[in-house]
Formats: structure tokens, C-alpha cells, sequence
């Protein structure tokens, strides 16, 4: 049995307006981890992958591993029943013959609830390579849609190019041409593991600097003991029968020079060990997902490890920017010859899209 209590609807219908241009049917596969989707157009161009994970919902239980299979522009209709401020409740028996909804208004005792007949859809699932992809921008959700509209207009096709000067998006239609630079918020592109370089410099240099402290300490020290050394010989050395006698070293003496001895051996020690270090250092990292980095801050990041660029058709990335009601950011995955991922990250969930890229004039 499964019973998944949201509590707004609104996130529901969101992810539905989302996608229902995209896919026609669907499952929802439904675990004790949460629900998820996957499916592709049509075309078999673009996949789509929506997770909603069992936390996210105010009530969830589900007793056996499921797949709902729903008619997504069925389900559409269902949901406009619902305000945005509905909670909503998702039933379905072991039977699976349909799918319950129940919504409950916050301001009212207004109950509403409907049935939809469940379909069989014989989806297989596709296993979803992990990727290190060469390119990872984040901008405003917002910025992304108003680009990829503003060019659908000029053509039916985006290149989108990523360099230490930004991120690029060119269009060129029959009629017009059409280029949209954004640079890093914070003026830089990251590039490789340039912070891990700096780091490394900035050890090197207090390494330097902590060995030229105890050269000096040392060379003062030494001084002063051939000082005192001389002094010695001009007291108790007998000149006349060319004989030097000198004094035994104090005690002070003897541990300072003990501390120097210590010293180098441990600056030896951690030379040695900084040195395997390198030696047995990782390949440069590629880019993170979303969910390995801080809170966004609200502007565009960019990070690479080589230059990408790639043409994507403008249809597709117009009904993925649909999906910017559910987020702020919006992230895109880039690696030459391999499918754009594009990612919106909700409370508890994301809706992910893949998108292949074009090749010459297909």
C-alpha cells in the first residue's frame, strides 16, 4: 500500500506542468526511499528523471516497491482540482487498479477526492552513466529561460560555448543572429584545480619561510658559541706552545644545539612526507553536482576543466526553463559529445533533464 502526503499540492503540479509537454505516460515508481520517474520523449532525445524523496512529503509510507503508471496530461486535469495550498494525498492499493487523490483545504473542512485509473506501461529503466563532465555553470533559473526564449525566436537551434571568458549562447537564424555572454559573478572562471595550485604554492612558501627562520636561529646560535669558544681559547689556551685548550660546553648549549638537531630532522620529516604527497596526489577532480557545493548564492558560477562547446536544439531547453518555478538556480552539465544535463533542485528532490547534443546539420 502507498500512502504519500504532500503538503501543497502546488509542488505537484509544478513538476506535471513541467514535463507533460515532454512525455505523454509515465511510472511513478514508488519505494520506501520516495517516488521517482523516468522516461523519455518521444523522439528519444531528451530524458527526464524527477525524484522525490520519502523526507520531502509530510506522511509517507509505502509497503512494497510500485510503479504507478499515470497519463500525465490525465493527472494534469485531476490536479487543477487542487489549490496550490491543498495538501495533497496520494493512495494506491495493492490492486493498482487507480490511483487515489485526496485534497484538504488549510482554511476550511473542504475534502475533495478523485479516482484515476492506473495504466500498464512497460518502461524500461535505463541506467544513468555517472559522468565527469568537463563544465559546470549555475545561474539564476530566471536568467536561463529568459535566454533560451529570447533566441527560440531568432532559431531552432543554440550553441552553447564555455571558455575562461564565460558562458556563451549563440543563435543563428535565417533572419537574425543572436549572442547572450555571461561572465562569473565573482569575475572568474574556475579552472581546473586552481585553488588546490594555490594552496600548494602558499605551503611551499611558509615551508620556505619556516626554514629560513631556523637557518638564521641557527647561524645566530652557532655564533655565539664560536664567541664564546674564542673567548675560552684566550683564556685557557697556552698560545706560546701552540696547544689550544677548550671549555667544556654548557649545559644550555648542548640542549639548544639538541633543538636544532630536532628541528631539521622534522622539517626533513614533513619535506619527505609533503613530497610522497604529491607524488601519490589524484587526476585533476572534474566538476560537482549541485548538491556537492555551498548555498547558492544567487549568481553565475562557472568552474571547467576544459573548453566545451555544443549545439542543443531550442525546443527542448524552452520546456526544460518550465521548470524554474520549482527553483531559483538552475545548473547545467557540460562535456564535449556527451548529453547536456540540466538540473533544478526542489526541497528534497530535483527534476533532472538530458538532453543529446546536435551533430553537424541533424
Amino acid at each position: 500500500m502507498l500512502e504519500a502526503k504532500l503538503q501543497e499540492a502546488g509542488l505537484l503540479k509544478k513538476l506535471l506542468d513541467a514535463i507533460k509537454e515532454l512525455v505523454t505516460d509515465a511510472n511513478f515508481d514508488c519505494n520506501e526511499e520516495g517516488i521517482n520517474l523516468q522516461a523519455m520523449d518521444n523522439s528519444h532525445v531528451a530524458l527526464v528523471v524527477v525524484k522525490m524523496e520519502s523526507t520531502g512529503f509530510k506522511k509517507y509510507r509505502c509497503d512494497r516497491p510500485m510503479p504507478l503508471g499515470v497519463n500525465l496530461a490525465s493527472l494534469t486535469k485531476v490536479l487543477k482540482c487542487a489549490k496550490d495550498d491543498d495538501t495533497c494525498t496520494l493512495k494506491a492499493g495493492d490492486g493498482l487498479d487507480s490511483l487515489n487523490l485526496v485534497y484538504e483545504a488549510k482554511n476550511s473542512d473542504r475534502i475533495a477526492e478523485y479516482d484515476m485509473k492506473l495504466m500498464d506501461i512497460d518502461a524500461e529503466q535505463l541506467g544513468i552513466p555517472d559522468t565527469d563532465y568537463d563544465a559546470r555553470i549555475t545561474l539564476p533559473a530566471a536568467e536561463f529561460t529568459r535566454i533560451v526564449k529570447d533566441l527560440s525566436l531568432l532559431g531552432e537551434s543554440v550553441r552553447i560555448e564555455v571558455n575562461k571568458e564565460g558562458i556563451r549562447f549563440v543563435s543563428d537564424g535565417e533572419a537574425a543572429n543572436g549572442s547572450v555572454l555571461l561572465k562569473p559573478t565573482d569575475g572568474k572562471v574556475k579552472i581546473g584545480d586552481d585553488d588546490e595550485e594555490e594552496e600548494e604554492e602558499k605551503e611551499d612558501e611558509e615551508d620556505e619561510d619556516e626554514d629560513s627562520a631556523k637557518a638564521k636561529k641557527k647561524a645566530k646560535k652557532q655564533k655565539k658559541v664560536k664567541k664564546e669558544s674564542n673567548d675560552d681559547v684566550e683564556m685557557n689556551g697556552d698560545e706560546e706552545n701552540g696547544n689550544e685548550e677548550f671549555t667544556a660546553k654548557s649545559d644550555d648549549e648542548g640542549e639548544d644545539e639538541k633543538e636544532d638537531d630536532e628541528e631539521e630532522s622534522e622539517g626533513s620529516s614533513k619535506k619527505r612526507k609533503k613530497a610522497s604527497s604529491s607524488k601519490s596526489k589524484k587526476p585533476a577532480k572534474k566538476a560537482k553536482t549541485k548538491k556537492d557545493d555551498d548555498e547558492y548564492s544567487g549568481g553565475v558560477d562557472i568552474a571547467m576543466n576544459q573548453h566545451v562547446t555544443l549545439t542543443f536544439s531550442l525546443k527542448y531547453l524552452v520546456n526544460f526553463s518550465k521548470s524554474s518555478s520549482l527553483s531559483d538556480s538552475v545548473q547545467l552539465m557540460m562535456s564535449n559529445d556527451v548529453p547536456l544535463l540540466v538540473s533544478y533542485s526542489f526541497e528534497s528532490g530535483y527534476i533532472r533533464y538530458y538532453l543529446a547534443p546536435k551533430i553537424g546539420d541533424d
